[in-house]
């Protein structure tokens, strides 16, 4: 089986990782509908959401799937950390 596969994109302009495209579009979804609920949402928050909601139905790790689908939408400009907040805090960039 041939899966399409996307190379992710690192906000530093580290090397990202090339990952099966279906995994990407699940978590780039829910990341993108879950900020926009919430219009600002901690990192850890957005992730206990993601652990909750996806872990019975998706084939790979949530929360490492988080961080990198996150750092590759920071990258392409969909969303941004908002300054200065700790834990650090997400939304969509206007």
């Amino acid at each position: 089986m041939n899966e399409e596969k996307i190379m992710t994109l690192h906000p530093q302009g580290k090397n990202g990782v090339n990952i099966l495209k279906r995994r990407y579009d699940t978590i780039k979804d829910f990341i993108i509908q879950t900020i926009g609920k919430h219009s600002e949402i901690s990192f850890d928050n957005l992730t206990d959401l993601a652990v909750d909601k996806l872990s019975s139905s998706f084939d790979g790790k949530v929360v490492w799937y988080m961080v990198t689908v996150k750092l590759d939408l920071e990258a392409r400009g969909i969303i941004e950390r908002i300054p200065k907040t700790i834990p650090h805090k997400l939304r969509l960039k206007k």
